[in-house]
């Protein structure tokens, strides 16, 4: 392992551990003592990585808040405050976005449908700009405080970015700001459909941030809520079983699938 304060490999592993059970080391060229999270943004933290990980993903994907994490945890013996809870959810869900967007690259379709949903921020109402593929895959997700065309043309330019390249075909529902953002960013050989009863399996999809947002009661302030929305669906995404539309997927391999993206989330290297 490589000293976090010099970045030389010269380092020695000690007997002793520290509380929580992770390896230590010195380093023989600056003869710094450090362990195995020193230089990690899990550092200084009281509580073990894994449980850490599982308080954001329980957090990000059920319908759970704050205090009630908190209890949860409690009766397994585990004691913090709800405050921790949301100061790791902003420490570690950005860093989850992160790892899961550029997981994903490349991997959406080229027929995109994109519409943008109402979330309420600090008793404003802000747009969440989302897109998905015709099998329903996620393509990208943003929120903005206005719908307009610098936000649209924003939004298609953050999308190529995550999927690498430009769709064939955008379905929206007919607002006056995607014509010319398609045209301007996407290209001018990008089909523009604009119809809104095509545009209803993207209304159906909205449903997952919905149902996991009304419990919260709208957000605090724009940037919380930027970073929750994001990582929300780039977690629904990483646990999503049906790759196409309408495909059947068995109990026993859902659950299988379950924890073996489990197991790949906790395995992920945050600190890349």
């Amino acid at each position: 392992m490589n000293c976090p304060y010099c970045l030389l490999a010269t380092t020695k592993e000690q007997n002793k551990k520290t509380t929580l059970g992770y390896r230590t080391f010195r380093c023989r060229e600056c003869h710094r003592l450090f362990n195995e999270r020193t230089g990690t943004p899990f550092n200084f933290l009281e509580y073990p990585t894994d449980l850490i990980l599982l308080v954001v993903l329980w957090r990000l994907r059920y319908k759970l808040s704050l205090r009630d994490l908190a209890e949860i945890f409690l009766e397994r013996g585990f004691v913090f405050t709800h405050e921790a809870v949301r100061d790791w959810e902003a420490r570690f869900a950005p860093l989850i976005a992160k790892q899961l967007r550029a997981k994903r690259r490349g991997q959406a379709g080229r027929s995109w449908y994109v519409d943008e949903t109402y979330v309420k921020v600090h008793g404003t109402w802000c747009y969440l700009y989302r897109a998905i593929d015709r099998d329903g895959n996620l393509v990208d997700s943003m929120l903005s405080e206005k719908r307009d065309m610098e936000a649209a043309k924003r939004f298609f330019q953050q999308a190529v970015e995550v999927t690498g390249d430009a769709p064939h075909r955008v379905t929206t529902d007919g607002h006056d700001s995607y014509p010319r953002a398609i045209r301007e960013t996407l290209g001018t050989s990008v089909i523009h459909r604009c119809n809104p009863y095509l545009n209803n399996r993207l209304e159906q999809d909205h449903r997952g941030i919905k149902q996991r947002y009304y419990p919260m009661r709208g957000f605090g302030s724009f940037t919380s809520a930027s970073r929750f929305c994001r990582a929300f669906d780039e977690v629904r995404q990483f646990f999503r079983y049906r790759p196409t539309m309408n495909q059947h997927v068995a109990l026993a391999d859902q659950r299988r699938l379950f924890c073996q993206r489990l197991e790949a989330l906790k395995a992920m290297d945050l600190v890349a």
